[in-house]
């Protein structure tokens, strides 16, 4: 099936097509994930500007139409208030135009899934990424598997001793000793990775839900809820 996926939840505005198929029975891996296209812009002030014209290119590019997308997955955060919701009330628009579901998924599990392949077994792995007002988001992986966080901190503030590897924010990563994977931001397949088990099954999705972690610096009169189809 083919699924859009988009994220805001950093300073890169992410979006992609990723062809989705289970995996052949008795196989190492239960699923085959493929990008057909993608779109990276880094650029923390253009969220809502660029993310709608980059799923057009994407679609473009991949030869296909809005009406062969079959689910969207959007990174829910931690992330800025501003900049999440532009991915978030995005995804719900399409996912209520088009009448499929939307998966939201923490935009640190899709980092960790990206790294995942670089990592021997049971190397624990630590994501950052900004927060600004100098701190950091941050979650510990081992074999795949969030084992803490997601939570927000000031870097010096963060016990890294249990990690024996970082990926992340390349402006932040460099604030622990740690070797470092080539890993900054949540790709297309890394969302789409971690919420695979879901769309295979085609499951019904939870409520969109933003993790804010914090009061966010700009307040509006109201942020409901988000559902699946953006009602």
């Amino acid at each position: 099936m083919l699924v859009l996926a988009v994220d805001t939840a950093t300073p890169a505005v992410t979006a992609g097509l990723v062809e989705l198929e289970q995996g052949t029975p008795g196989a190492t891996t239960t699923m085959d994930l493929r990008t057909l296209a993608s779109r990276v812009r880094v650029d923390p002030r253009a969220h809502a500007e660029v993310l709608t014209p980059q799923i057009l290119e994407c679609l473009t590019e991949a030869d296909r139409s809005r009406t062969d997308i079959a689910a969207v997955v959007v990174g829910v955060g931690p992330g800025p208030f501003t900049g999440l919701r532009v991915g978030m009330a995005t995804a719900a628009a399409f996912g209520d135009a088009l009448g499929i579901p939307v998966y939201g998924v923490c935009s640190l599990d899709a980092i960790a899934a990206d790294a995942a392949p670089d990592l021997t077994p049971d190397r624990e792995l630590l994501v950052v990424t900004d927060a600004r007002r100098r701190e950091v988001y941050w979650a510990r992986y081992r074999d795949g598997v969030r084992v803490a966080g997601p939570e927000v901190i000031k870097p010096g503030d963060l016990d890294s001793a249990q990690a024996e590897v970082i990926a992340g924010s390349a402006s932040h990563v460099d604030f622990f000793d740690l070797p470092v994977l080539p890993v900054e931001t949540p790709s297309p397949a890394g969302l789409v990775r971690v919420a695979a088990p879901e769309v295979l099954a085609r499951a019904v999705p939870q409520s969109l839900t933003p993790l804010y972690l914090r009061r966010p610096d700009a307040v509006e009169n109201s942020f409901r809820t988000l559902d699946r189809t953006g009602a």
